[in-house]
């Protein structure tokens, strides 16, 4: 069986081919995927912590929310990007504008000292921020175990007892 020939006779040597090759489309499409699944993990913004459980936590709904970490070594971060103390406020200031009522979510990671956690709150409310949300996860482990519950996997949500 002979294959078909893009030429016809001498008069037109060269035939137009109305067939479309979806390989090389696949092909990009293909790369395009594992591109986007590889880098999308990496673009997580924020300081990894161990947040505290809380089985009463309820999440709060905010488009952009202003994330202050404390790490368990003690150190201050304001969203990714790690801060001092005294440069925290004019940060947050900065974040806000002239939105004076957006919630400062505080994050502390579980083996963080306390007072740590304390005076960065108490460094804000003393400055007139005072829309404050601490971060827990939104179940107890061990609260959920005794229950004969699985854990849950919750996103980390604010508790709804912050200062206000």
């Amino acid at each position: 069986m002979a294959m078909p020939s893009r030429f016809k006779g001498n008069n037109d040597l060269y035939q137009p081919l109305a067939d479309i090759n979806v390989t090389p489309l696949v092909d990009v499409m293909l790369v395009l995927l594992i591109i986007f699944m590889v880098t999308a993990p990496l673009l997580a913004k924020g300081v990894k912590v161990n947040l505290p459980q809380a089985s009463s936590a309820a999440p709060i709904n905010q488009k952009d929310p202003i994330v202050v970490t404390v790490g368990k070594e003690g150190k201050v971060s304001l969203g990714a990007d790690e801060t001092t103390p005294d440069a925290l406020i004019d940060g947050i200031r900065a974040m806000m504008g002239d939105d004076h009522t957006r919630v400062v979510h505080v994050r502390g990671d579980t083996e963080a000292v306390y007072g740590e956690v304390v005076a960065v709150m108490d460094k804000l409310a003393t400055n007139g921020i005072t829309h404050i949300a601490i971060m827990t996860n939104s179940r107890s482990k061990t609260g959920a175990a005794a229950k004969g519950a699985a854990p849950a996997a919750g996103a980390p949500a604010p508790a709804a007892g912050g200062v206000k």
